[in-house]
């Protein structure tokens, strides 16, 4: 995470050099706010960074006291007490002493300030040590401590220190978006009431990733994390919050386990190639507060399944992205260019033909409700019969937001909309059969589970 040097800070701190992101999150809890929150991928240097932090306010404010909490207590003795604390004071404090006195579950310096260590599940540990005020509260691991406990913790962050204001810190590899540490930090609501935060100002956050950490690992390792399934993909190496839908159409697991490459579908197994667009008003790339223009490639192969090709959704004028859709259109060897009317009707053929006239285009209309036309495609994707060629983030974050009763992601489904219309057209008419045998199979689970 850090090369050491011989400089020193005025904390005894060595001089450390990091990578743009890591140094970001260091200004971050640096910063002004009473609550500071580092949230992102495996191994990324969260941790690190925050117990550096503490280290530094410890040695600047005597007799201080700091507590770093977890919800396990055999964790926070195997992943912080006996390796963190240790590996900070080797890399960036060389010569200070740090003594642990195990049995009273702190580390202490010479200028009397003291580190506790504890897990939240240790009901005669956490008595002891939530009984203390402390300038700094660390939750470590926050993705598995309750809001409430969470809340208990913050209620101990009281003592008056001198040279250094109090403050919590909260680390996590992300989880759902629903998360109490997404709603606090990142869409400034209180948890429970769900109401803006009065005082927002008092929370920041910064994302870190294994990538921001690539100095300390191996390549193999990175490579490892960038293979895993969807889902631990997007929250162990991405170091994303991912949405969490109840009754959802689509899941990762389900789109991963038929995902494909490019090569699996070659132009001479294609039985059919379609463009799908769904329109904006965006203006151009810097109309921020419209929707992008869907624009998805799919092919139906011989096997009778389908292949999303490519994603060229994007935000741009009426020209710029007709023309990136007529050449998807010629890239691929489509057969026409579907293109929902709803928005813009005649305009939208007008503005594909534009770039090229002799593109067919079919209009189609969106007469029934966004769920109404995901939930077929989503039976042929419970069904494998569908594959995405890569993938396809945005997309994929979107058709994971469909329910039964609509789109619960933020803005406009527009990359899905664009994947929902191309599928439709490949599939061409359903009778209906697929999705009486998915709810069908569905029953069956739930009866046998």
């Amino acid at each position: 995470m850090l090369r050491r040097n011989h400089k020193t800070s005025e904390t005894g701190a060595c001089m450390a050099t990091f990578s743009p992101g890591q140094e970001a999150a260091r200004r971050l809890l640096d910063g002004p706010q009473r609550y500071a929150c580092l949230v992102g991928g495996t191994r990324s240097g969260k941790t690190f960074l925050i117990l550096r932090a503490i280290v530094m306010r410890a040695l600047r404010s005597d007799g201080s006291r700091h507590a770093i909490l977890r919800f396990h207590a055999n964790a926070a003795r195997a992943s912080i007490a006996l390796d963190s604390p240790p590996k900070v004071m080797r890399h960036c404090f060389p010569g200070t002493k740090l003594r642990e006195r195990r049995q009273d579950g702190y580390f202490e310096f010479d200028n009397g300030s003291r580190i506790w260590v504890g897990g939240l599940d240790d009901k005669d540990r956490v008595e002891k040590i939530l009984g203390l005020e402390y300038a700094t509260v660390f939750l470590n691991e926050a993705s598995q401590i309750p809001y409430s406990s969470a809340l208990v913790a913050f209620t101990r962050l009281a003592q008056v220190a001198p040279k250094i204001r109090q403050r919590a810190f909260v680390d996590l590899d992300p989880v759902g978006k629903t998360h109490w540490t997404n709603r606090l930090f990142g869409d400034k609501h209180d948890p429970v009431s769900l109401k803006p935060l009065k005082g927002p100002q008092s929370y920041a956050r910064a994302f870190l990733n294994p990538s921001d950490n690539r100095a300390n690992l191996s390549k193999q390792f990175l490579t490892s994390l960038a293979n895993l399934p969807e889902k631990q993909r997007k929250r162990f190496y991405e170091g994303v919050y991912v949405d969490e839908v109840d009754g959802a159409l689509w899941s990762y697991s389900v789109i991963d386990a038929n995902r494909c490459e490019p090569t699996d579908i070659p132009e001479d197994r294609r039985a059919g190639v379609v463009v799908a667009v769904d329109p904006s008003g965006a203006a151009g790339r810097d109309d921020l507060g419209a929707d992008e223009i869907g624009i998805v490639v799919a092919a139906r192969g011989f096997d009778g399944d389908a292949y999303i090709l490519d994603d060229l959704s994007c935000r741009e004028a009426p020209a710029v992205w007709g023309r990136r859709a007529v050449v998807a259109f010629h890239k691929y060897r489509a057969d026409c260019i579907v293109a929902e009317s709803n928005f813009g009707g005649e305009m939208v053929r007008a503005t594909i033909q534009a770039a090229d006239r002799n593109v067919p285009v079919r209009l189609v209309t969106a007469s029934r409700g966004k769920a109404v036309r995901a939930e077929p495609i989503s039976v042929r994707y419970a069904q494998g019969q569908v594959h995405h060629a890569g993938r396809f983030g945005k997309l994929e974050d979107q058709l994971c937001a469909f329910s039964g009763a609509g789109y619960n992601g933020g803005g406009s489904p527009d990359h899905a909309d664009a994947a929902i219309w191309a599928l439709t057209h490949l599939f061409g008419r359903d009778d209906g059969t697929g999705i009486i045998e998915f709810y069908r199979r569905e029953a069956e689970g739930a009866a046998g589970g």
